[in-house]
């Protein structure tokens, strides 16, 4: 096997792209959750790192990689039985933050809007963003407000008018009563 593992911890910079659900098939394959809203980067990838549970980081070459019902079918070089799969199993596939792909300027990844500081646009601190809840429709920021209030903003651009990531803040225009919920 030429895979290197060590015991660093978690790079501040790692993002997830997939977690690792369950080995599948006699030949070593491992079901995985997408957790990327750019699923066609697994085309380009030919060696990504595993970071386990327990902190291990393993580098490990992506030999292919298919789609089926919604997960991404990995099969990693030296990894060849359901066995020594499985073994990956609970591991997140994580790249450094400066692998991301561009965004368009009205574009935001999701977890660089949590911890973000909402406040209207007369100044009034709403709270803090602790994560984005799809819906289906419109997403929704919720925020934890004071005395650990909920709210529950739509991310729409007739609401949240302006959005700095580098800040951490969001100024919001709700309509009336939305906070009142």
């Amino acid at each position: 096997m030429t895979n290197t593992a060590s015991m660093n911890e978690a790079a501040a910079d790692d993002v997830v792209i997939a977690r690792i659900v369950k080995a599948r098939g006699v030949r070593g394959e491992l079901a995985c959750s997408v957790d990327t809203d750019f699923p066609a980067r697994f085309a380009l990838l030919t060696n990504v790192t595993v970071r386990m549970p327990d902190g291990a980081r393993l580098s490990v070459a992506i030999e292919g990689h298919w789609f089926h019902q919604r997960r991404v079918i990995l099969k990693f070089k030296g990894f060849d039985t359901m066995t020594s799969a499985q073994t990956l199993v609970g591991g997140s596939l994580v790249i450094p933050e400066a692998d991301e792909l561009p965004l368009d300027d009205d574009q935001f990844y999701e977890r660089r809007l949590i911890g973000s500081t909402v406040v209207t646009a007369t100044g009034d601190e709403v709270g803090e963003v602790k994560r984005l809840m799809r819906t289906g429709g419109t997403d929704l920021l919720v925020i934890e407000g004071h005395a650990g209030r909920e709210h529950l903003v739509p991310f729409a651009d007739a609401i949240c008018t302006d959005v700095d990531v580098d800040a951490k803040r969001i100024t919001i225009e709700p309509p009336d009563g939305l906070l009142d919920l």
